[in-house]
């Protein structure tokens, strides 16, 4: 977990943004000019950088600041918008709610949140964080005290967060994740390479786009850190959402899943029937579709786009669908399973590409009509890339554009 200012601190600077004045933020704020004086102080000692110039007619923000203040406000807001929603769902009362600010909660009090919400227990979401339970324990149920809100509730397998907790979780995560990025837009200002982009991976990013981007992308920014996060889609879509992704990549869901997130399509991934070179079909002509309902076939699990072309191979074709099948995900297992037997697999080219160069498995000529994937990215709408993240999306288009030239 990164390491997240004092809210505070946060909605002092914000403030003495917004006025240029520090006395004016107090008045807004209700804290001592001093108090407000020595938040900044330590906020920019924290983040080494100064984040104002001080004038005799105020305080102006640098260009580090400006960054930093673009992404707090945006972060405070989605605390703000998270308190409300989870009053809204725990049925607070009027009063709480006309009330509820980011001023009303801590850092110490989210992140106890958080790490209670992903370890299900005191004791782990303490060693998580580095903390005592005890300690985060009373955080929660300051936090808790503070909303006049239950958000957490035990059970038979643990601590379970309160359906306005989750809303509050989700939020948090958001607003945590603007700070990373204002600090990255921070570091960003002084001319380094370094900062950090968290990327969800379906199967078929893995082995051809993503490399590549990534490849490119590192030789320009070194120090960057990438962290890649694979899985099903549904998972991966959920940390997207809730702020754990930047950025996913894969075959794209038609319709849209959810309102909150938006995707673009980088190329058409045509699909094939592959097996290994030696494979008894592969030396034969065009394939018929019954022989290929008799094969052995290694499919993607239900509920995916890919199964539902596979499926409709033999239902569109009023033919009775393989009975010998067995559910992969992991491209490196299907890869081994198709050299060592004489089963079949639909993969796209791109997944396949360097298998078909080198010759390890070849395609069964069978018409595929209309059997494409769009590849491409999926986005958070409200998502803003800092200046690094938005050359590594800019890249992405470019290696789409490369590979839709792959038929």
């Amino acid at each position: 977990m990164i390491d997240i200012p004092n809210l505070r601190h946060l909605n002092a600077f914000v403030e003495v943004a917004n006025t240029q004045s520090i006395s004016k933020a107090s008045e807004r704020i209700f804290l001592s000019q001093p108090a407000i004086t020595q938040a900044i102080s330590k906020l920019e000692k924290s983040i080494k950088t100064n984040l104002f110039e001080r004038r005799s007619d105020g305080m102006y923000l640098t260009d580090a600041g400006e960054r930093y203040s673009f992404r707090v406000q945006r972060a405070l807001e989605q605390i703000n918008n998270g308190i409300k929603d989870a009053i809204r769902i725990g049925k607070g009362d009027k009063k709480t709610l006309a009330n509820s600010r980011v001023i009303a909660v801590t850092t110490t009090q989210l992140r106890a949140l958080l790490a209670v919400s992903e370890a299900q227990n005191y004791t782990e979401a303490g060693r998580r964080i580095g903390v005592s339970q005890s300690s985060l324990y009373r955080a929660s149920r300051e936090l808790e005290d503070g909303l006049n809100l239950v958000l957490f509730e035990k059970t038979s397998i643990g601590i379970c967060i309160s359906k306005a907790g989750q809303s509050l979780v989700r939020a948090t995560k958001l607003a945590f994740s603007e700070i990373r990025q204002g600090l990255d837009e921070i570091t960003n200002t002084s001319n380094t390479s370094a900062g950090n982009i968290v990327i969800g991976s379906m199967p078929l990013a893995r082995t051809c786009i993503l490399p590549e981007t990534i490849n490119e992308f590192t030789e320009q920014y070194p120090d960057y850190t990438i962290k890649i996060i694979d899985g099903p889609y549904q998972d991966l879509l959920y940390h997207l959402r809730n702020g754990d992704i930047d950025v996913l990549i894969g075959a794209l869901r038609f319709p849209t899943p959810v309102c909150d997130i938006k995707q673009e399509t980088l190329f058409a991934s045509p699909n094939s029937i592959l097996v290994r070179k030696d494979h008894p079909l592969a030396s034969k002509g065009e394939v018929s579709l019954e022989e290929l309902a008799k094969q052995s076939w290694i499919v993607p699990r239900q509920n995916t786009p890919a199964r539902k072309m596979f499926d409709d191979i033999f239902i569109e074709n009023n033919c009775a669908q393989p009975t010998q099948i067995i559910e992969v995900s992991s491209q490196a297992l299907i890869r081994e399973l198709l050299l060592g037997s004489d089963k079949l697999a639909l993969l796209s080219k791109h997944q396949a590409y360097r298998e078909i160069q080198e010759h390890t498995l070849t395609i069964i000529h069978f018409p595929l009509a209309d059997k494409e994937r769009p590849i491409g990215i999926t986005l958070r709408k409200n998502w803003q890339a800092t200046t690094s993240q938005e050359h590594f999306i800019h890249l992405l288009r470019e290696k789409g554009l490369a590979f839709s030239g792959i038929q």
